[in-house]
């Protein structure tokens, strides 16, 4: 997609450019777009219909030397890059960070114009953390199997012998073989909740909408009356085949935390949104459901915030650590993520799950 001709009504050459992660735009002679390839859909939250024929200068704030760039490539029929370019798109509070080429080509009908082609450097930091993300999960769930096995053969022993040794002793001189077998069990059921899901999802077809309105009754129905709990649903989501157990499960934690961390009084919000072409560590998709459970509470403490994840983190007293790293066990069965943002008064568990449509009929 760097040729200094680019052909994209070929059909060829549409099909490419639509599977790119590099978000793609073409203008006319009077910087009209012409052409906008899905990411550039999704970078610039417009879509393609709706953009043909406008100025692009009313779908993103140009800086003025990507402007004075535009024209001069035009003109001279060079190409031109320029790395972390800030734009503005109107509406948005917050600025995108691109690098961007400018580069000329001729359309099939032999008309000039600009190819402009954007490169999201929050995406890249995006995927690199999930890419690192991941990878350590793997390593601890790794690490988890290697500890679970050289701790469960000397408990398994331990806990024969006092079985045994409780044979010889009468009912009441057992407290103790008792006491033995019943902690052994206890630590065995801990390993084995530390590490995860060890059965495949069971699926079918899942209303993402229906779950979290369960887990939402639920939730009322045992919390404080001053919590709130509000939906922002997108009713545009398909359903698609997952789990829909492992769904409570995921939800429920989630919202069970934001309940403790709310301590009685507070609001939730549960967000539910769709997009295309989103990459999911080093895998692109082309739809996904994007989850989001929000809570008014006091934050997680910055110091543990990157390792929430993991077995036994927690910010609680009593909490075991392992809601959270069971949570992203099931999600990633999925294909999917969990990420987590948070400061003080707003924490967002977002959760990111490749959508396959399911077919009523």
């Amino acid at each position: 997609m760097t040729s200094d001709h680019l052909h994209p009504c070929h059909c060829e050459a549409r099909s490419v450019a639509e599977q790119q992660l590099t978000a793609c735009v073409c203008l006319d002679t009077e910087l009209r777009v012409t052409y906008m390839n899905p990411a550039a859909e999704m970078l610039f939250a417009i879509g393609a219909k709706k953009a043909a024929t406008i100025p692009f200068a009313q779908i993103v704030q140009i800086p003025e030397i990507i402007q004075d760039r535009l024209d001069d490539v035009l003109r001279h029929e060079r190409r031109f890059t320029k790395r972390a370019v800030s734009l503005s798109k109107p509406g948005h509070e917050e600025p995108i960070v691109v690098d961007c080429t400018i580069s000329p080509y001729i359309s099939e009908n032999e008309k000039h114009g600009l190819l402009l082609e954007f490169h999201s450097v929050d995406q890249q930091i995006r995927i690199a953390r999930e890419n690192a993300m991941l990878s350590q999960q793997e390593i601890s769930r790794s690490l988890l199997r290697g500890l679970a096995h050289e701790i469960k053969n000397p408990l398994g022993g331990l806990r024969g012998a006092a079985q045994l040794l409780a044979r010889e002793l009468d009912s009441d001189e057992r407290e103790y073989t008792d006491i033995i077998i019943r902690e052994a069990d206890r630590l065995h059921a801990l390993i084995d909740r530390m590490l995860g899901p060890n059965q495949r999802p069971k699926l079918s077809a899942v209303n993402i909408h229906e779950v979290l309105e369960y887990v939402r009754k639920l939730t009322l129905a045992e919390a404080s009356p001053s919590i709130n709990i509000t939906a922002d649903y997108d009713p545009s989501i398909p359903s698609f085949q997952a789990d829909r157990d492992h769904f409570v499960q995921v939800f429920l934690n989630i919202t069970r935390n934001a309940v403790q961390a709310l301590d009685g009084k507070g609001n939730i919000t549960y967000r539910t949104r769709v997009k295309r072409y989103i990459t999911i560590g080093r895998k692109l998709h082309k739809l996904v459901g994007i989850f989001q459970i929000i809570d008014d509470g006091p934050g997680i403490p910055p110091d543990i915030l990157d390792s929430i994840f993991y077995p036994m983190i927690t910010g609680r007293a009593d909490g075991t650590g392992l809601g959270l790293s069971i949570a992203q066990s099931l999600i990633n069965q999925q294909g999917g993520l969990i990420e987590c943002e948070s400061v003080p008064g707003r924490t967002a568990f977002k959760i990111l799950v490749p959508l396959e449509v399911h077919d009523d009929g």
